[in-house]
């Protein structure tokens, strides 16, 4: 079992190495987040090539910003902080963004789905239900994988994502409500026996 005080002290050590400029430690810091910040990047609906380029700038904002790191959160809540940002800050300048709350109806089909039907026959449903979340909308979709994959608070969200925690809870339980509404639909358990 790993002392959470040990735990703490190599992360300062390590919180050190990289305010200091340390090249082996930083890279190791992307290597331990680059998954996250891509994650981001691709929830916010970012091509490919587009992720790669903003999670770039995720972390030469980082790297600029270990400084003012304070440790009040956690350190991937603080990434997931300015990797969302840099990609809503991307958007803007190079699309248009879109009303993201409208987007529900456009992006979620009624009925049933063969294709996720047949995932959740072939004893894929955890995959169904993260190919649901994808279609939520962004929004939606980002609270809902900070929330139960990246086991974020609520009110690490609302930093996140620069808005309240009212609004997290309200994103929360739309997300879950659609989602029971779909996948109930997509697995045909509809109730009509």
């Amino acid at each position: 079992m790993v002392d959470a005080a040990w735990k703490s002290r190599q992360q300062g050590k390590w919180l050190r190495l990289l305010r200091r400029g340390d090249h082996q430690a930083f890279a190791e810091f992307i290597d331990k987040y680059k998954q996250t910040v891509f994650l981001c990047c691709r929830r916010l609906g970012l091509r490919e090539e587009e992720v790669e380029d903003v999670a770039a700038e995720t972390f030469m904002a980082a790297y600029e910003g270990l400084g003012r790191y304070s440790g009040r959160s956690e350190l991937s809540t603080w990434l997931w902080s300015i990797a969302y940002r840099q990609g809503i800050s991307y958007l803007r300048k190079n699309r248009r963004l879109t009303r993201l709350d409208d987007e529900i109806e456009q992006q979620i089909p009624d009925g049933r789905a063969s294709e996720p039907l047949a995932a959740a026959l072939d004893g894929e449903t955890e995959q169904l239900v993260w190919k649901a979340v994808e279609r939520l909308p962004r929004l939606w979709a980002m609270a809902v994988i900070l929330y139960y994959r990246e086991e974020k608070s609520v009110a690490d969200i609302a930093k996140i994502m620069q808005t309240n925690e009212n609004t997290v809870k309200t994103w929360l339980h739309r997300a879950r409500e659609k989602l029971r509404e779909v996948l109930t639909g997509a697995l045909g358990k509809e109730g009509d026996a």
